[in-house]
């Protein structure tokens, strides 16, 4: 198995409510399929003496109902800036092939995949604000804000805690400004979860 890690900012926006109950009770709300982004910059990371620091990724996904029901489409995006070791390096980590334990079941619950692509990504990351900004140009366009509370317009902060999380252990909850995506995946969302982590993949699991 392959020496990695990955550390960095993770986002996730979905159409699920704010706080996203696929990771709670297990299926998606309101709706009944899931789809949405995903996206990473890596602060520190390295494959096997690769250095991956700097590096960013994304990819849109859609299931029909329930992740663990499988059937699953993903789109794969790689910053166009990754040198052809740091995409090989990305490439097999986002597959699931070198271990790793959230990039593994992905792959079992993925039966169709389009790229991996290798164009611009501009990703904008402020965990402590709930803000963030994940930009591919011609394909994906989401931005995360705070929640707030309806009856007084003021910014609310809710943090979730998953102490036994494989995609991360602790998140910000925030909302969807913009969610859309024009590519093999496509979906059109606003006012939904955003989930904005620190991660720390390894190829034996989430490290933290």
């Amino acid at each position: 198995m392959p020496d990695w890690r990955m550390k960095g900012n993770y986002l996730k926006n979905c159409n699920c409510v704010p706080s996203c109950s696929c990771d709670t009770s297990g299926f998606p709300s309101p709706h009944d399929n899931c789809e949405g982004v995903v996206g990473m910059l890596i602060e520190e990371g390295h494959f096997d003496g690769v250095d991956l620091s700097g590096c960013k990724w994304a990819g849109t996904v859609y299931w029909p109902g329930a992740l663990h029901e499988g059937n699953g489409t993903m789109e794969v995006f790689i910053d166009e800036g990754a040198s052809e070791e740091q995409r090989d390096a990305l490439g097999q980590i986002l597959s699931g092939s070198a271990g790793g334990t959230f990039f593994e079941i992905i792959a079992s619950i993925i039966t169709t995949l389009h790229g991996p692509y290798f164009v611009p990504i501009d990703f904008k990351f402020d965990k402590g604000e709930r803000r963030a900004h994940l930009s591919v140009p011609g394909y994906v366009e989401t931005t995360s804000e705070p929640l707030t509370i309806p009856a007084t317009d003021e910014v609310q902060r809710v943090i979730v805690q998953m102490p036994g999380g494989f995609e991360y252990k602790e998140m910000e909850v925030a909302q969807t400004g913009t969610l859309k995506s024009t590519g093999d995946v496509k979906f059109d969302h606003s006012g939904t979860h955003s989930s904005l982590a620190e991660v720390d993949h390894t190829p034996a699991g989430l490290a933290a």
